[in-house]
């Protein structure tokens, strides 16, 4: 596949929808959880696995994104980039930790490379938007790319380089390259919501787009079972 041939991902934008919870309750709109066929790792065996983090918009989203391609094995939705320890959701989302949405993907480097997984991460989303994806607004929804070393920067800053040489995109690209330092890991309700919550209006009208047009995109990095 020709990373460079994907056209310009535009999110549908609906005023009324939003991944931000509403101001008179912390928690967003719950549809009926949905039983889910998933294995679960246990700490010690995610240990055996290389990590990366990034924020692209709604964790709702890019934690179903990233579910969806080969060779990563589980996804967490959190919080990083700020300082706030510890940040609850409703801080995120009203913007006082200065944290972005983010996730944690565990991934078997035999099966996917970091290389591939930033192509996921800037196939999936506008990176040109500043502190903004789809309906979404504010710095917690801002596009960071984290590095954990050297060569992962190296990588994150050469991919960068090529798509603004190729002229993908008509805006300049903003997303941000930070040192990763904490990832909080957010509250459970938060884990797998999309898939729990298929009926969820948002999940119906922005995240489950979101998803089908990245696999149709990444046909070939895409699980057996996400086809």
């Amino acid at each position: 596949m020709n990373i460079l041939r994907i056209p310009f991902l535009a999110l549908l934008f609906f005023v009324s929808l939003s991944c931000q919870p509403k101001k008179t309750s912390q928690k967003p709109e719950l549809a009926q959880e949905k039983t889910i066929e998933k294995v679960a790792f246990t700490a010690a065996q995610l240990q055996q696995y290389e990590t990366a983090y990034f924020a692209s918009g709604c964790f709702w989203c890019v934690e179903a994104i990233f579910e969806s391609v080969k060779g990563v094995k589980e996804v967490y939705s959190g919080y990083s980039g700020g300082e706030e320890k510890n940040p609850t959701y409703e801080q995120v989302a009203y913007g006082r930790t200065g944290h972005a949405e983010a996730v944690e993907v565990y991934y078997n480097p035999e099966e996917v490379t970091f290389t591939q997984l930033v192509q996921v991460f800037f196939g999936s989303h506008d990176p040109t938007s500043v502190n903004r994806q789809g309906p979404d607004r504010g710095a917690q929804y801002r596009s960071i790319a984290f590095y954990e070393n050297e060569q992962e920067e190296k990588i994150i800053r050469d991919y960068i380089a090529l798509l603004e040489s190729k002229n993908v995109y008509d805006r300049p690209i903003v997303t941000q390259v930070v040192q990763f330092d904490t990832f909080y890991k957010a509250e459970e309700y938060h884990q797998d919501f999309e898939r729990r919550n298929p009926n969820n209006s948002y999940i119906r009208n922005v995240s489950i787009p979101r998803l089908n047009r990245f696999k149709g995109n990444f046909q070939s990095y895409l699980k057996e079972d996400s086809h």
